[in-house]
């Protein structure tokens, strides 16, 4: 699509977004880039990019690195990367031990795909394979498929800080690759499991227009992709008013999706 100035963001989300879920703070942020050719106008959108991710995680961006190297890389083929550091008090970090049987999960809304799935989506949508693919206006999706698959990763680090700060959180999943089945469980004890309630929220248009194109079986879909819920987030059933009020005040858009049940530290979307 020759648009340069979102892949910075995704880059620092998965990041800054992972840091968060421990409780803990994003501090700064470097990047590396190699590419086929330095064309310092693309250079600039890509790292304009990594900084509006960086403002928007209240991180520095201290740093990078970048590596011209025509011979490993094709003409107009790039890979950036980076890394963030956080900072959090060892007896304030997040983990699964006070979780319990009760506990509610909130969820709360992605900006579209994020950064997971692309593998599957560019055999669904014929990308690379077929001319024009991503300019193709979809009538599902009111906007061509390109302009709705490049929408970046949301950063949830503000919302989740100030939540965290006024409420007992008991465990942050950020919902990257592996979908729900794979991300969830990892912030379970033993002897917990969640129970996901499919319809406590709008499953975004991308998702449905992605399952009917591939047929694909809908445990797939949130094996894959975010399915609309980019963070979710568990809370003691008595705080649940007070958490939905203070993402509603950071802009989230927060649902109840779910709830800690008695299980082996597994997910069920019922």
């Amino acid at each position: 699509m020759n648009k340069h100035n979102t892949i910075g963001q995704d880059c620092v989300a998965m990041c800054v977004n992972d840091i968060v879920c421990s409780g803990a703070k994003p501090m700064f942020f470097l990047d590396y880039m190699s590419l086929w050719k330095n064309i310092p106008e693309m250079v600039a959108d890509i790292v304009s990019g990594v900084a509006e991710g960086c403002k928007q995680a209240g991180c520095a961006l201290i740093g990078g690195e970048t590596a011209e190297m025509p011979g490993m890389y094709a003409e107009n083929e790039y890979d950036l990367a980076g890394f963030s550091v956080g900072i959090v008090d060892k007896e304030k970090m997040i983990n699964s031990e006070n979780i319990e049987i009760g506990d509610k999960v909130i969820g709360l809304a992605s900006s579209g795909v994020h950064s997971n799935g692309f593998s599957l989506i560019r055999k669904l949508f014929h990308i690379g394979t077929e001319e024009n693919a991503l300019n193709k206006y979809q009538e599902e999706l009111g906007m061509p498929l390109g302009e709705c698959l490049l929408t970046p990763t949301k950063i949830y680090v503000k919302s989740a800080l100030e939540l965290i700060s006024n409420v007992n959180v008991k465990g942050i999943s950020h919902i990257t690759g592996g979908g729900f089945y794979e991300n969830m469980p990892r912030i379970l004890k033993e002897g917990v499991a969640l129970n996901i309630k499919a319809d406590a929220y709008e499953i975004p248009t991308i998702f449905k227009l992605m399952q009917k194109v591939g047929n694909i079986p809908t445990h797939d879909m949130y094996n894959t992709f975010n399915m609309g819920i980019g963070m979710a987030i568990i809370v003691p059933e008595n705080e649940v008013e007070k958490s939905m009020k203070i993402l509603k005040e950071c802009g989230e858009e927060a649902y109840l999706i779910g709830e800690v049940v008695e299980g082996k530290k597994e997910i069920h979307i019922i």
